[in-house]
């Protein structure tokens, strides 16, 4: 009986990554550290003073991490409720954080008990922030008003109420302590002036407004909402610049690194993206495992800290490039005579030869294929990671049951969920040169067999409705190829064709030599 013969799955070009000196930068950062946190990680904030401590907002507490620490080195958790956005103060003493309970509190980093309790506002007070003069508190909350707080003196300065939504972002300006900025839920943007009592500027971003980021220099302001990031130039009156739509869900937060060249955004799409701010454009990209609620930046670049909704923190550090390397105790190797022996024993002549045979090992649609279930085979190869990860694999499949003559057995008898899973995966690589001639024959097999069902689901309907409109635009390109085609024939033909030039000295009539005597015969005369 001979042996089964595994499925040959080609060896497909790959394309190679293209390797830019941001891929290089941002790839030398260690395998992540992942810290299980009480709740979804809504705030992380870096101290501004070495050694770059960073606070984790969490549930009902406030973590406070050292740079290479896995263990928190401080934790408030005299919180009611839900804590919000804790930050630390200029010169890292001092630690101010909202509640859900609508009460501020204010920490001495090296504490445990709130120094201040300010109370005022009426719902979660989402946003806190320290004012550069290192004397006020700004806080906005759910009540849709931002107030500015005396730390001293544990009173209320100021309360604008002009947004008409959620407030659930802010940032004061480091420059100017009079200046801050607000971005609230009803898409408003709003640059108030503590010296006045109404905003100064105000700016519509279209989406809700989930986060803020400065420049450095002030002259610039970045946006978060929905799935745009937008930049805005304020020494123009808030003349927009740049809109970005780069993540597929909500963009929630946004860093800036220490050089200021390179913006971070993060969303809920479970990306990380890395742009230029010369020219705006995607430099990096970060994977996570699930979606992302907040986001750091180390003032010094050396470590990355991303939250998430799992409950996850995940903290990077970058390599040390001058640190040696681990160099492991070299193990002891057999010597050479064990791998040789036996390798030059001569059998003798009465002498049977027992030899066992190398066990194969089979994937699982191999194994299927092995036991004639065409079915499972063909599912098996359809699983989520292997078609989207190997779609060649996935072909091999089809193409070994189309060789065997069983494909048509193999695409029949499918249900609703079955059969939409397999022309989401004919449709996503129909165009791929590479796999086009197998399934434009599973696809004609598809429409032969469940041609009497069209019209009794509406999934598998617009399943089909998008790959009759691929194929229009396809058969269209296809034309448009042709006639190019054509005209390149023509202008290489043209440019191949060669003029007859005359020699000189050559008769154009007879092609003899001017001066050369005929070779006729002479005419006789009569005497």
């Amino acid at each position: 009986m001979a042996s089964f013969k595994p499925t040959q799955i080609p060896d497909l070009p790959k394309l190679g990554e293209k390797i830019t000196e941001d891929t290089l930068y941002w790839k030398n950062y260690k395998a992540p550290v992942q810290i299980k946190e009480f709740g979804a990680v809504s705030n992380i904030d870096f101290s501004p003073v070495s050694p770059h401590n960073f606070a984790v907002t969490a549930f009902t507490r406030i973590h406070i991490y050292g740079p290479f620490s896995q263990e928190p080195v401080k934790t408030f958790t005299r919180f009611k409720d839900t804590a919000y956005c804790g930050r630390f103060r200029s010169d890292g003493q001092l630690l101010v954080a909202g509640c859900e309970d609508s009460v501020v509190r204010l920490y001495d980093v090296g504490g445990k008990a709130a120094l201040r309790m300010y109370k005022g506002h009426t719902k979660a007070v989402r946003v806190t922030d320290f004012t550069t003069d290192r004397y006020q508190i700004l806080t906005a909350s759910d009540d849709y008003t931002c107030r500015l707080w005396d730390i001293p003196n544990a009173v209320e300065l100021t309360a604008y109420q002009e947004h008409t939504d959620y407030v659930r972002c802010g940032v004061t300006s480091k420059l100017n302590g009079d200046l801050f900025i607000t971005g609230s839920y009803d898409h408003t943007l709003r640059v108030f002036d503590s010296r006045t009592e109404k905003s100064v500027m105000t700016m519509d971003h279209g989406q809700p407004v989930e986060s803020l980021l400065l420049y450095p220099s002030e002259g610039l302001l970045v946006s978060a909402g929905g799935r745009y990031v937008k930049v805005w130039d304020l020494l123009k009156g808030g003349q927009p610049l740049v809109s970005l739509k780069n993540h597929h869900k909500t963009v929630t937060c946004l860093a800036l690194n220490s050089s200021g060249q390179r913006l971070l955004s993060a969303s809920l799409d479970r990306h990380v993206k890395v742009y230029n701010t010369t020219n705006y454009k995607v430099v990096h990209n970060f994977d996570y495992a699930a979606a992302i609620l907040s986001l750091g930046l180390a003032p010094d670049d050396e470590s990355i800290v991303v939250g998430m909704t799992n409950s996850i923190l995940s903290i990077k550090h970058r390599k040390n490039l001058e640190e040696p390397k681990e160099t492991s105790k070299a193990r002891r190797r057999p010597s050479y005579r064990v791998f040789m022996k036996g390798k030059n024993f001569v059998p003798k002549q009465d002498d049977y030869f027992v030899s066992k045979p190398a066990r194969q090992h089979l994937a699982k649609y191999d194994k299927q294929l092995k036991r004639f279930n065409v079915s499972k085979a063909l599912d098996t190869a359809l699983e989520a990671w292997l078609r989207r990860k190997k779609p060649e694999v996935t072909v091999a499949v089809i193409k070994e049951l189309d060789r065997r003559g069983t494909l048509k057995n193999a695409l029949a008898g499918r249900d609703e969920e079955q059969l939409s899973r397999l022309l989401c995966f004919v449709i996503g690589n129909f165009f791929d040169t590479r796999f086009t001639p197998v399934l434009a024959t599973t696809a004609e097999i598809i429409l032969d067999i469940y041609q009497c069902v069209i019209g009794q689901s509406a999934v598998i309907d617009r399943h089909l409705i998008h790959l009759q409109k691929l194929l229009e635009k396809e058969i269209y390109y296809q034309k448009d190829l042709m006639e190019i085609l054509g005209m390149l024939d023509t202008m290489f033909a043209f440019s191949l064709l060669r003029k007859e030039v005359p020699c000189p000295g050559i008769s154009g009539s007879n092609g003899l030599v001017q001066g050369e005597a005929s070779t006729s015969r002479p005419q006789l005369q009569a005497t």
